[in-house]
């Protein structure tokens, strides 16, 4: 039978290898499943049914579960769109959620959800959103001055494509984790006067290897994580740092998402 768990603590890195020295590579979050690919000792390689990708995580900080169990933790709708919000535990303590969370049997008149017949509540309301492109700004906007972290998909850091996952995840669309995968989605736009707030920006290389993502805001401005989550000017070149008066991104395309 296969084996399933579901994340049960705000972020958990996921890793390379099997060992707290190993590169972390991206974060699985809170309520997310994932499918149990092997085992060695403490570690666990695991697959993020949400965005397919696999690594190693510590196993102490999840939930097994049977797979005639995970029904309810499929496709799960509700997803925390602040950066953070605070819950309390079956345990009556708090823990704090990171935004692009899920929230497995959301019940939105008294904020809880629940995992294993365990209930959690949230201390504030969870704004839900439709997929609208202008959302997606407003909601990246929430991490404006966050840290860059490399794998990092939290308002405590987060790296360019962590932002632009997560999002849209915000909005309902399931993005791949990576930028170079992020830029296989989505419409073709060809010039920076073509685009429209919400559309993703990519950026290459001098191989051409797609390696940053950002989102357009409209009126040649783009906000992306490069250090921090942050705003610059973008044009068919690529992005301009007018603190430091010359281009740190040289553009590949534009792709938009949600059609508007």
């Amino acid at each position: 039978m296969l084996k399933y768990a579901i994340i049960t603590i705000a972020c958990l890195p996921l890793r390379f290898e099997p060992s707290e020295k190993s590169e972390m590579e991206t974060q699985i979050m809170f309520g997310e499943l994932v499918q149990v690919l092997e085992s060695s000792g403490n570690w666990a390689k695991v697959k993020n049914l949400n965005d397919q990708y696999e690594g190693w995580v510590d196993n102490k900080n999840f939930i097994y579960l049977d797979e005639k169990n995970i029904q309810p933790y499929l496709n799960v709708k509700t997803v925390l769109t602040s950066t953070i919000n605070i819950a309390i535990n079956p345990k009556n303590e708090k823990i704090i959620l990171p935004g692009g969370a899920l929230l497995p049997n959301f019940d939105p008149l008294n904020n809880t959800f629940v995992i294993e017949d365990k209930i959690y509540k949230l201390l504030e309301p969870n704004n839900q959103y439709k997929p609208e492109a202008q959302t997606i700004v407003n909601l990246a906007k929430q991490y404006l001055n966050c840290p860059y972290l490399w794998g990092g998909k939290t308002a405590l850091g987060i790296d360019c494509s962590g932002l632009t996952q997560v999002v849209y995840k915000m909005v309902g669309i399931q993005l791949p984790r990576n930028a170079s995968q992020q830029a296989e989605k989505g419409k073709l736009i060809s010039f920076i006067e073509e685009a429209k707030p919400g559309d993703l920006i990519f950026f290459d290389n001098a191989e051409g290897k797609i390696i940053h993502v950002g989102v357009y805001m409209g009126n040649n401005k783009i906000i992306h994580a490069s250090g921090s989550v942050r705003i610059d000017s973008v044009d068919n070149h690529g992005i301009y740092r007018e603190e430091i008066k010359k281009y740190s991104h040289t553009l590949r395309m534009i792709k938009r998402i949600i059609d508007v």
